[in-house]
């Protein structure tokens, strides 16, 4: 069927009716594991555009239909929804193992004036602040083993929570005497640091979260098997009317909508209201 939008729904509905789980390594790295994380990559996309049986040019194109950024291997984040959402995509070998985020931190949205998002982001349309979703996948030996889909603003505190340690770290470097200091995206970078002056320091942030499925070990029993999908109810609420009652149509054995409660990221005394989406086997 052609579609002329997507959405989280959506998507999570296309893996609700989708029997093959297969990640392909049919990727450019030569590297097993960025294979396994393009794969990842690829699987996601192909989720949103329900583009996974199309032959590769009518993949493309409907690929440049859904999205309007696809990417790159250096810059939050992998795509963007036309109009739509930022999705961030993290290959792990344990759904339980910490998510390495590198140098970019968690982030509860993403914001057009983030300098660690490429140009080509920036300016794919007119935008400044997009919500902003995790999918992380357990990938073993080219099979999707478990998958988690979170809204940013489930997960993460808002930015100044983050770049107030980065700005003291980086306001620390500054505070050095006779150190030459230059320009980065990094926290900081010291050039001729020895009398000859031919050594520099790099200072980079590699930033780490617990996964999901920590964070929300106090429903585990209520968790899916397979994917998880999370949200704040009002942006559940916000989705179209047509696409929630097609979700909730699907509920089943293997398939659940439930009504939960999690701590504000921001402050974990006020509890907010969510949406899970749990998927078995």
């Amino acid at each position: 069927m052609e579609i002329n939008h997507t959405n989280s729904l959506m998507a999570f509905a296309a893996l609700v009716r989708k029997v093959s789980r297969r990640i392909s390594g049919d990727a450019i790295s030569h590297n097993r594991m960025n294979r396994m994380g393009e794969g990842l990559e690829s699987f996601i996309k192909d989720l949103y555009c329900d583009s996974f049986d199309l032959p590769e040019e009518q993949r493309i194109r409907k690929h440049s239909q859904i999205f309007s950024w696809l990417g790159n291997q250096n810059n939050v984040p992998d795509a963007m929804l036309r109009g739509g959402d930022a999705i961030e995509i993290k290959k792990v070998e344990n759904i339980k193992s910490s998510i390495q985020l590198n140098s970019s931190f968690p982030k509860n949205k993403l914001y057009s004036d983030d300098t660690r998002i490429s140009a080509g982001c920036r300016e794919c349309e007119a935008w400044t602040e997009r919500d902003l979703l995790y999918a992380i996948g357990q990938v073993n030996n080219s099979e999707l083993r478990k998958l988690w889909l979170i809204y940013g603003d489930c997960y993460a505190a808002n930015k100044d929570v983050y770049t107030t340690v980065s700005d003291t770290v980086v306001a620390g470097l500054h505070s050095l005497s006779d150190v030459t200091l230059e320009e980065t995206n990094e926290l900081g970078r010291v050039n001729r640091v020895d009398p000859l002056g031919i050594t520099d320091l790099r200072v980079r942030g590699m930033w780490i979260i617990c996964s999901p499925e920590k964070v929300f070990d106090y429903f585990s029993d209520d968790l899916g098997s397979f994917a998880n999908m999370l949200m704040l109810t009002d942006k559940y609420n916000s989705f179209p009317e047509d696409d929630r009652r097609a979700i909730e149509a699907l509920v089943g054995d293997k398939f659940r909508i439930l009504d939960k409660t999690i701590q504000n990221p921001n402050n974990p005394a006020i509890l907010l209201s969510a949406t899970l989406f749990a998927l078995d086997y």
